[in-house]
């Protein structure tokens, strides 16, 4: 058995999102997403799995593939299918918020 914290020792970066690997294993990923407030990710998407969201901390207006913004805080859980666009924005607060990945191989590149 593994523990983490999911709210110590967070990592903001000045200039863009940051997405700490909590977990990459051949059975998916699990990502911890910081954004300082008003930062973004672009859209894009998972091209070989769904994407899970659960927002642990702040505000963010999250985009998916009918492009409508819908705005969401913590304890809110977000889905995205596969290969599904989708794209985040942090409002006025920092937004960290954990992504999960099912079946992503270590070595593939991470899209998301």
């Amino acid at each position: 058995m593994k523990t983490e914290s999911l709210l110590d020792a967070l990592e903001f970066h000045e200039d863009h999102a940051f997405a700490q690997p909590l977990l990459v294993d051949k059975n998916g990923r699990i990502l911890r997403f910081m954004l300082k407030p008003e930062q973004s990710i672009v859209e894009h998407n998972a091209p070989h799995s769904p994407f899970y969201v659960v927002i642990l901390q702040g505000k963010g207006i999250f985009t998916g593939a009918d492009g409508i913004e819908h705005e969401y805080g913590a304890n809110t859980l977000v889905t995205f299918d596969v290969a599904e666009a989708h794209s985040v924005r942090a409002l006025d607060e920092p937004l960290i918020f954990l992504g999960f990945l099912q079946g992503v191989r270590p070595h593939e590149p991470m899209t998301t």
